[in-house]
């Protein structure tokens, strides 16, 4: 390999006038540990954590003689590609997870060397032999070293309490769903505001909402296809004159249409459309729902589990499980026989929608900036 004495684009000022970093190759820094001896099943409970690979690193639990210089690895995902950086001393459930470690390089360091330099996932195939071959630029000084693993170390941190508090506030959406719409065979919620006693009353869907309503389309408008919406956000549209739309194109949006997806409805892609605009057109892959009542609160009903496992019993396919507009309007539901008690129940999950998008905005913002600062951080 070619030698190149290059420096990273941002560096700490303290180090801007220190030697050049080197190219290397992997290979030849990182070593690997021996497996065997800390192999093990992973239980639900025991004294130390058994690690695998791919986003949900802790596998379970056991007890016995674990791998103790945690400090200096990082252990990698031979099929998935994925690092994680141990904080105690651990097990590994399978060969697949290689433990890693470099002589001369700082363990936080080196966790972020390989998140910069990790090979793209190509496939279930054994990466660690594309992470040797991969060429890389690393400082020598130990000072730069801990100063550049520190920072990272940091962010990572911010990051795992942004992902914290996303989960939670999906958990507790979850159990408001839950608690909040009426059980199977019941006609009133666990969970009420104070004041409503009275049972709800079962309708169907096509009476608390018009369907499809048909409308002229506008010559030029905003296209939202199937991909466009994910969870309860409009992620995407696209500009499109009339006579070059797809033909799916056909359900003008008015503020407060309920945008209901029709294809694989398990994945609940559903869009409450709150704009105060006119040239918002949706694809046939949704039914529209022009609510009689309050909208939130019919958002909230259609992703409720017992609504969800209902729509899947009528859907037809299996790899593309899909409800049609007919079926939809005639599936049976519950609501409360008073409006505001929609009203209230609406809002709350307006807020709680609210504040997981917030969340998720800030946690993707630190995802960004982790990702340009390993990009300029190091060569």
């Amino acid at each position: 390999m070619e030698q190149k004495n290059l420096v990273p684009k941002r560096r700490f000022k303290e180090f801007q006038n220190a030697p050049a970093w080197e190219q290397r190759k992997l290979g030849k820094v990182v070593k690997t540990h021996q497996f065997r001896p800390y192999l093990a099943e992973p239980n639900a409970e025991g004294d130390f954590e058994v690690i695998q690979q791919g986003d949900r690193p802790v596998a379970g639990y056991t007890n016995g003689t674990p791998f103790e210089n945690y400090r200096d690895v990082t252990l990698f995902g031979d099929h998935t590609v994925s690092l994680y950086k141990p904080t105690k001393p651990f097990f590994i459930a399978t060969d697949g997870v290689k433990i890693l470690s470099a002589d001369g390089l700082e363990g936080d360091f080196l966790f972020s060397l390989l998140e910069r330099y990790k090979p793209e996932p190509q496939g279930y195939k054994r990466h660690f032999t594309i992470l040797k071959n991969q060429g890389a630029w690393i400082t020598k000084n130990v000072e730069e070293q801990v100063k550049i693993g520190a920072f990272f170390k940091n962010l990572d941190h911010l990051i795992t309490l942004h992902q914290c508090k996303l989960e939670k506030m999906k958990t507790l959406k979850s159990a408001y769903l839950s608690e909040m719409f009426p059980a199977e065979g019941e006609r009133v919620p666990k969970r009420r505001f104070a004041g409503f006693t009275q049972a709800w009353e079962q309708r169907k869907l096509g009476d608390v909402a018009e369907f499809n309503p048909k409308e002229e389309l506008p010559e030029i408008f905003e296209y939202v296809d199937l991909e466009s919406v994910v969870g309860t956000e409009l992620i995407a549209h696209r500009k499109v004159r009339k006579e070059k739309a797809p033909s799916r194109a056909q359900r003008l949006a008015r503020k407060g249409d309920l945008f209901y997806q029709t294809v694989r409805p398990y994945q609940k892609n559903n869009y409450l459309f709150e704009k105060p605009c006119n040239n918002y057109v949706f694809s046939t892959g949704y039914a529209q729902l022009r609510p009689y009542g309050d909208g939130y609160f019919l958002l909230s009903l259609v992703q409720t589990e017992q609504f969800v496992k209902a729509v899947l019993d009528r859907c037809t396919g299996t790899s593309y499980p899909a409800i049609n507009s007919n079926d939809l309007a005639n599936m049976e539901v519950y609501v409360p026989s008073r409006g505001d008690e929609q009203i209230l129940i609406g809002r709350l999950f307006k807020s709680v929608d609210h504040l997981i998008t917030l969340h998720q905005r800030k946690l993707e913002k630190l995802q960004n900036i982790k990702e340009a600062y390993l990009n300029e951080m190091f060569v």
